[in-house]
């Protein structure tokens, strides 16, 4: 079946159906598919400028009482192999990532069913005071609601208690596929989509925003691929939560879910164009070369992308699965250029700081090895 008609509607500006998603998912049309998703991408980003954003994973902490199947990073309360990173070793972290030119701090863990509502103020607090510039986007869904069932708080409390402190916006790790069908199957004690939803919509209302995500390679159906999309499309028309959308494929490897095919980059890059073509109101669309590599990353850019994502400069959780791709500033910068785009930083609220003409370089690079 053609799919002709499908991506000219979408280019043309008409709203696309979950049945039309279907059957893009169904199509191997992927080139096709990308030339629509890169002209979508083009309305909303006419100058040819690639951005990406200098900030740190900071893993907090890996105990976990949510044991999710496709998990390597976690471990049980009470393991000897758990941690709690300290207060001091998060501040030279961030510090680190300051003295590069840094200006995100992506902080996340476990759902650790130990650490009370004041250690997130606390610490949010202390980090401010010493570090007033940098941006907090951190402590995903997941983590939010943990510190509602520990603390007997509501969700808009919590969440009004964490921006007072200092949080400035919100992760959208845990999405996964926003299905209860594949939720049950693959983390069988985490929360609900809705919750999940619930979370980056009272996110917006406190005065913060939120990136989307998903995760493909779960065996999930391609109806629930499309599912997934109308859930995250739905929340955006309602309260405009999402600032970005960012997909990638699961890694198996190391996992409880190890038997699982893994899926290609060819699969990816569909995924990126689908959700492009189908997600008409968000505006950034992020490369996830984390996961993906730094070659397919800049493909991405070709398929809907506008956006490289973060340096990156430390990551646990994909790492623990042995999915490890290393990019300095630089190497970005090289990158964002062979796709033929011009480089520039940015911050988490997509503010272009500076653009990079062909001969500039980053003056400094931090690569930390794991």
């Amino acid at each position: 079946m053609s799919i002709d008609a499908i991506l000219e509607r979408a280019v043309s500006g008409e709203r696309i159906s979950m049945e039309d998603a279907v059957k893009l998912y169904e199509s191997d049309e992927v080139e096709k598919m990308g030339e629509a998703a890169n002209k979508i991408m083009e309305k909303w980003h006419p100058e040819p400028i690639t951005t990406f954003v200098i900030g740190r994973n900071v893993n907090y902490t890996n105990f976990c009482d949510t044991y999710c199947r496709f998990c390597a990073f976690y471990r049980a309360p009470g393991s000897k192999e758990g941690y709690v990173l300290s207060d001091d070793t998060i501040f030279q972290k961030i510090q680190e990532t300051i003295d590069v030119g840094g200006t995100e701090i992506l902080m996340q863990g476990g759902t650790n069913p130990d650490l009370p509502l004041s250690y997130y103020t606390e610490l949010l607090q202390n980090i401010k005071k010493r570090f007033p510039d940098i941006w907090m986007h951190s402590f995903s869904p997941a983590e939010i609601w943990k510190i509602v069932e520990v603390s007997g708080l509501s969700l808009e409390e919590v969440l009004r208690e964490l921006k007072e402190a200092g949080l400035d916006s919100m992760p959208g790790g845990g999405a996964e596929i926003l299905t209860e069908e594949t939720r049950l199957r693959v983390s069988r004690l985490k929360i609900t989509w809705e919750q999940w939803i619930d979370a980056m919509k009272m996110a917006k209302k406190v005065g913060m925003h939120g990136s989307a995500t998903m995760v493909i390679g779960f065996g999930e159906s391609f109806e629930e691929r499309a599912l997934h999309l109308q859930r995250i499309r739905d929340a955006q028309d309602e309260t405009e939560c999402f600032t970005a959308f960012i997909s990638w494929l699961f890694q198996p490897e190391n996992t409880g879910m190890y038997k699982t095919k893994k899926l290609t980059p060819r699969d990816y890059l569909k995924n990126v164009a689908i959700s492009r073509i189908f997600l008409d109101n968000i505006p950034n669309f992020q490369s996830s070369w984390v996961t993906m590599g730094p070659e397919i990353g800049k493909l991405s850019l070709q398929y809907g992308c506008n956006d490289f994502g973060s340096t990156m400069i430390e990551e646990n959780v994909v790492s623990a699965a042995g999915t490890t791709h290393k990019v300095n500033t630089n190497k970005i910068l090289r990158l964002i250029r062979e796709a033929g785009k011009i480089p520039a930083q940015r911050t988490t609220a997509y503010d272009i700081i500076r653009v990079f003409d062909e001969a500039e370089s980053a003056e400094k690079d931090f690569v930390m090895q794991n």
